[in-house]
């Protein structure tokens, strides 16, 4: 009766291992993107060269202006092993990332700040709303005039872009919290500082991986300019901007889209990371 009853119990399948290679050519979400992306590069190509294939010779607007996608591929090809080109990446992303950190380091516990606490948000208040619609280009011939030097113009310039993105969320994200949990929790005795720290905190948490992630775009947007405007230095350590720029400046419109592609590529690495770094600070969200 024993070997009976072992033989008739239900075996359950073990769960398949997946590799993350596997689940991501698996997904269709992935395959989605994909399409989209060869889609418009198609219509691009064809977009570019209407009057060569259709040999009418007519240029359509806007779209006939931009070189094809094939010969960007080419341009690209001849950028890659350039270490000038290599140099502007790590110059624009070494202004972005000293900007964004800075933004980050002071709009946050000002942003908190400005939530908490009344007295702060009384005084420091009208004078952010004051500054915060200025744009952070109109900044830059101030900034020239501030600051001893152009990278110190450049940073103060992609700082001021994040800044005011950062705090507004930190403050929308803090006044957003049920007001419930905080009374709840001082029922129970919890203090100031309880309050803050697994309450406040967390609550405003979203808000801030949002901010940072706009604010990133942002910065992106910002330094490029700034890097036009000022000059950023040479060719090989004037950053991505000075590269479009200077490519415009020699009549290579496809070296001016493989610069704007890489920017479209800085930011996108920059978003992702920050938001694999906002799903490790807060583990909850992936249940949702």
């Amino acid at each position: 009766m024993t070997d009976a009853t072992v033989e008739n119990k239900p075996v359950r399948a073990e769960p398949v291992r997946r590799s993350k290679l596997q689940k991501l050519i698996q997904s269709t979400t992935f395959w989605r993107g994909v399409i989209s992306i060869v889609t418009f590069l198609i219509l691009w190509e064809i977009g570019s060269r209407f009057g060569e294939l259709t040999g009418t010779g007519w240029e359509l607007p806007f779209v006939g202006k931009i070189p094809p996608p094939s010969a960007v591929f080419v341009s690209f090809l001849e950028v890659i092993p350039n270490i000038g080109y290599w140099n502007s990446w790590l110059q624009s992303t070494k202004r972005v990332m000293s900007g964004f950190i800075a933004a980050m380091v002071l709009g946050i516990p000002f942003g908190l700040a400005l939530a908490v606490n009344k007295y702060f948000r009384d005084i420091f208040f009208p004078p952010f709303e004051v500054l915060r619609p200025i744009p952070p280009l109109a900044w830059v011939p101030a900034s020239l005039i501030f600051w001893p030097t152009n990278e110190m113009s450049i940073a103060f310039v992609t700082f001021l872009g994040a800044f005011f993105t950062i705090v507004i969320n930190v403050i929308g994200g803090a006044r957003s919290i049920d007001v419930r949990y905080l009374r709840a929790a001082q029922s129970m005795g919890a203090s100031q500082w309880d309050l803050f720290s697994k309450i406040i905190l967390p609550g405003t948490l979203p808000s801030i991986f949002i901010g940072a992630a706009v604010g990133m775009g942002i910065t992106w947007e910002v330094v490029l300019a700034a890097e036009m405007i000022s000059g950023g230095g040479t060719q090989g350590g004037g950053g991505l901007g000075f590269f479009i720029w200077n490519s415009y400046i020699g009549g290579s419109l496809e070296q001016v889209v493989v610069g704007m592609i890489s920017i479209g590529i800085a930011g996108y690495l920059c978003s992702s990371a920050i938001r694999v770094l906002g799903t490790l600070c807060m583990p909850w969200r992936r249940l949702f």
